[in-house]
């Protein structure tokens, strides 16, 4: 008795069994079958994603992060703006209409014109395109000597880190805005409020933060097996910082001079408005808004212009840097999955 009523419930478990896989099931039915939902698709999906290179799940997940896309659709059109502008414009920026002082928009200047007869639209786009240049150069700068003295400090080591940490201390404590103030009126000739002296000296006072930030990170990579490995094979320090320390601390880089551009063209813009900027016959957004605030209750349209161009510039260069920060974090959920 009690062996029958064993093999029963063994034959019952048996067609039990049965019924969920059954003895004629294709291999993979009885997988499709145990795991719920879309078990196929899910295996797709992961086997694609494993296929991806670095480069692509970055690009997917930045482009799956609408405000990151719209900060770079926005930047686009005003790098297209700052190009295309000096083509379109009906006056240049340095050939005043006498017979157009304080002028609002219209259908001649489409955003009026200053106290000297200066088309605004014109003096806006090459305001634009010198402040461009400036938040470029000084961002690509900055950004590579912090790469380069960060990691060289951490990677030697010894009496090198404690000079690079002490000038880095030294520059962090000196007031760098009084000093660009100082420097860039004390200059004669025509080097004075040109654009190649403050991109050195926005360079010179921009780096230290990012470089005690790589010397952090290079710190935890420098002994890692593949580094020691490749210094015992005798390669040069400089290329091993170049291949094999540089490329892990990467993500930071990036993000550092992306968000750099926004920084240096703000802190250009702080210095022209206190006067202490660019200098005729050059111009950029914060000269343009520093010329025209003493008539803004009157004649706002020339300063509104600059404004709102600088504005959506510094937005959509910030929104660019927050997308690569977030694509380049895995733990994030802002640029979504690969």
């Amino acid at each position: 008795m009690a062996d029958a009523s064993r093999n029963d419930s063994t034959s019952g478990g048996s067609s039990r069994s049965d019924s969920v896989i059954g003895p004629d099931s294709a291999p993979g039915a009885s997988l499709e079958t145990a795991i719920p939902g879309n078990a196929p698709e899910m295996a797709d999906s992961a086997a694609q994603t494993a296929r991806l290179t670095r480069g692509q799940i970055l690009r997917r997940r930045f482009f799956r992060n609408k405000s990151a896309v719209g900060g770079l659709v926005g930047f686009g059109l005003i790098v297209l703006l700052a190009v295309v502008g000096p083509h379109i414009a009906r006056y240049h920026y340095t050939e005043p209409d006498f017979l157009a002082f304080h002028v609002p928009p219209n259908a001649d200047h489409w955003l009026g014109t200053t106290k000297d007869g200066s088309d605004v639209f014109a003096m806006v786009i090459e305001g634009l395109r010198k402040s461009l240049i400036i938040g470029l150069s000084v961002a690509a700068i900055q950004t590579g000597v912090a790469a380069i003295v960060g990691s060289a400090a951490a990677y030697f080591g010894g009496w090198f880190d404690k000079v690079a940490l002490w000038v880095i201390d030294l520059l962090l404590v000196v007031p760098s805005f009084l000093i660009i103030a100082i420097v860039s009126q004390s200059v004669s000739g025509q080097s004075k409020g040109s654009i190649p002296l403050f991109i050195i000296l926005l360079a010179a006072f921009g780096w230290m933060l990012t470089a005690r930030v790589i010397r952090s990170m290079t710190l935890s990579v420098r002994n890692m097996e593949y580094v020691t490995a490749a210094r015992y094979m005798g390669v040069s320090a400089p290329r091993i910082i170049a291949r094999h320390i540089l490329p892990n601390v990467s993500s930071y880089i990036i993000i550092d001079a992306t968000l750099g551009i926004a920084s240096a063209v703000l802190s250009e813009t702080t210095l022209s408005y206190f006067g202490f900027g660019v200098k005729p016959p050059n111009t950029s957004l914060g000269t343009l808004i520093q010329q025209s605030q003493g008539d803004v209750a009157v004649y706002p349209w020339a300063f509104i212009a600059p404004a709102v161009v600088l504005m959506v510039m510094l937005v959509c260069v910030n929104l660019i840097g927050d997308g690569v920060r977030d694509a380049l974090d895995s733990s994030s959920k802002s640029g979504g999955q690969a």
